[in-house]
């Protein structure tokens, strides 16, 4: 046989993300779709393979303990107890500073590791289990992230064009940007419609989704940019790590958690 052609090698690729995504998809949502100890049991599984993941990133030489640190405080958030989730943060967060040794710098890292996990793990739980149609909240922000990531994958490869930022992911264009965003878009204009809702704030919402899910892909980015790494693991076929396929969908669970308890009547506005 000859050598694979840049296409056949994007093919193959592209069977490898949707085989990947077959299996991954249905295991989101059935966490989201049941909630509560599920949820977090699901949440503290992918919390610890990106706790894994990150200890590889960032040569940090206790994995297992940012793995157990990361899943213990996910386990913690159906107890409701804030102060109990913070102990076990805060916990989790000195032994492994402690555990990690050697510089500052190094120590730091372990830090801002677990933060940087535990904030992505922590944002779906309260989007899912906030004070509205939390289910609701969490498929539909998923769904759009997924529309997001397709739409750019598919437009940035089929149009192609100049780099959206060459120097922390030189693969992303602005043409599968925009893609992404118009994508997002009208997919908020269906969301709209499915709950009833204001069209232009659903649009909005499409479109700030769409924008956060890319910034979430472009800061994990430039985080292994920096730590000289290409993937943050080979879990996933196709995608690379646990970190590389939830980055951008932890970010829009960051956000929208926020976003729905801070803004007054943003919930009702959007139908949840």
């Amino acid at each position: 046989m000859g050598d694979w052609t840049p296409r056949d090698r994007r093919f193959s690729e592209l069977g490898l993300r949707l085989m990947s995504a077959a299996v991954l998809i249905p295991v989101a949502v059935a966490m989201v779709w049941a909630g509560g100890w599920w949820l977090a049991i699901g949440c503290a599984v992918f919390a610890a393979a990106m706790g894994h993941e990150w200890s590889q990133i960032s040569a940090f030489p206790r994995p297992r303990a940012m793995s157990a640190a990361t899943a213990l405080f996910c386990l913690s958030l159906p107890l409701g107890l804030v102060w109990v989730s913070a102990l076990v943060f805060v916990a989790g967060t000195v032994f492994c500073v402690v555990a990690a040794g050697g510089t500052p710098r190094f120590r730091s890292t372990a830090a801002f590791g677990l933060l940087y996990v535990t904030g992505m793990a922590a944002g779906l739980y309260f989007l899912r289990s906030g004070p509205w149609d939390g289910r609701a909240a969490a498929l539909f922000f998923m769904s759009l992230v997924w529309a997001s990531d397709a739409a750019a994958y598919f437009t940035g490869r089929g149009l192609g064009g100049p780099r959206l930022l060459p120097s922390e992911s030189p693969n992303k264009t602005w043409s599968g940007a925009l893609g992404a965003v118009t994508a997002c878009g009208l997919c908020g204009l269906a969301i709209g419609d499915i709950e009833m809702a204001s069209y232009p704030v659903w649009i909005a919402a499409g479109v700030g989704t769409s924008i956060v899910a890319q910034f979430g892909d472009l800061f994990e980015s430039g985080i292994k940019r920096r730590f000289k790494v290409k993937d943050a693991g080979t879990l996933l076929p196709g995608h690379g790590g646990v970190l590389d396929r939830v980055d951008g969908l932890g970010a829009v669970c960051i956000f929208g958690s926020l976003a729905l308890y801070a803004i007054p009547g943003f919930a009702e506005t959007l139908g949840f």
